[in-house]
């Protein structure tokens, strides 16, 4: 059994006393700065932990968390994110945690305005963000940073801005993979569709703008040249599909691909079942209950996971231990990206629920 780290121990490589290395795990007074870096160098180099229940329960604060995600109905995207931030609440139970959700319309960017602005004057010690708009997403951190309250993403981060950290399936991989894996599947120079949902606004989701970039580039990198159309669908109000697409694939019968690019995939694969569409392989990302249904009756072909459970986890652990210590913590933080198909998704349904974490 390795040798448990004590204060001492860092003390004695940082060249200080152990009282400074208490002031600064715990936050209790000034240090110089030549000391603090010392301490956090001798801690990064000995992988030392404090022990955050002992560290809460000494300092006895409670600490306010924040937490902006999208409004979601359960077994979507969010639920499962969500889940993960509560086991990690959880998990430190001993801490004194107070948390506020602040939920938003995710294809509403006045309702996105309108929460984030709740956010903005909500007395929070940290917030979590779950962004979709990028330039309300902009706002709301200039103001967080100008209150000096440390905040962290999840599901994306949003260029320009300087988050504690960020934890994240990398949304442009995503795109790229998605691109690769719908020409493999359909015949050479075969034309290509992107579905993007509609939002009161007329502004995409910051996700969308990064997995289209992703999903051209590779086109690029490739040289192919495959013709895309593009072509929004509703999320929300399923009745005004049949108008918005119609007979847009009987006009266009060259399509033999389709990719969806956000966590609503079953919309579109649930039309081509409603329309009897057989011919058109179909590429979505996140295993929600929906989608999980789509790919098992064979409209889906691929879904790409991006492990939000674990995302959400690991940002409220990340962010539970820089409130209580004051820590560094790691920026990046991308996840894996798994890719499902019919034969997997039962076992990896099966693996996912394990509290591996």
């Amino acid at each position: 059994m390795s040798k448990r780290i004590t204060i001492k121990d860092i003390a004695k490589l940082a060249g200080v006393s152990v009282g400074t290395v208490d002031r600064v795990l715990y936050n209790r007074g000034s240090v110089s700065e030549a000391s603090r870096i010392a301490i956090e160098k001798a801690i990064e180099k000995m992988e030392y932990k404090p022990n955050i229940h002992v560290s809460a329960l000494a300092l006895r604060k409670t600490y306010k968390l924040c937490i902006t995600i999208p409004q979601f109905t359960e077994g979507e995207y969010w639920d499962a994110l969500e889940s993960g931030i509560k086991r990690a609440i959880e998990k430190y139970e001993g801490v004194d945690i107070s948390v506020k959700f602040f939920y938003y319309n995710q294809f509403d960017i006045y309702d996105c305005r309108k929460t984030f602005d709740e956010v903005s004057k909500y007395d929070a010690d940290a917030v979590i963000i779950g962004p979709t708009f990028r330039d309300e997403t902009i706002y709301l951190v200039s103001q967080l940073e100008y209150l000096k309250i440390p905040y962290v993403f999840v599901d994306s981060v949003v260029e320009n801005t300087s988050p504690l950290a960020f934890f994240v399936a990398d949304p442009y991989t995503c795109g790229y993979i998605m691109s690769k894996l719908i020409t493999g599947l359909t015949p050479s120079n075969s034309e290509l569709v992107l579905f993007q949902a509609e939002r009161i606004g007329d502004e995409s989701a910051n996700t969308t703008i990064l997995r289209k970039r992703g999903f051209l580039a590779y086109l690029k990198d490739k040289k192919l040249t495959n013709k895309l159309h593009s072509v929004m669908y509703s999320a929300l109000d399923l009745s005004r599909n049949d108008d918005l697409i119609g007979d847009y694939f009987e006009k266009n019968p060259n399509i033999h691909g389709a990719i969806v690019l956000n966590s609503r995939g079953h919309v579109i694969a649930d039309y081509f079942e409603k329309k009897n569409i057989n011919n058109i392989k179909l590429v979505c990302i996140d295993m929600t209950e929906k989608n999980i249904h789509a790919i098992k009756s064979g409209y889906i072909d691929y879904l790409i996971c991006q492990r939000p459970d674990a995302q959400g986890y690991l940002a409220t652990k990340s962010i539970i231990e820089y409130l209580v210590y004051r820590l560094p913590l790691k920026v990046e933080n991308y996840l894996p990206l798994d890719i499902l198909v019919n034969e997997t998704v039962c076992l990896y349904e099966e693996f996912n629920n394990i509290d591996y974490l």
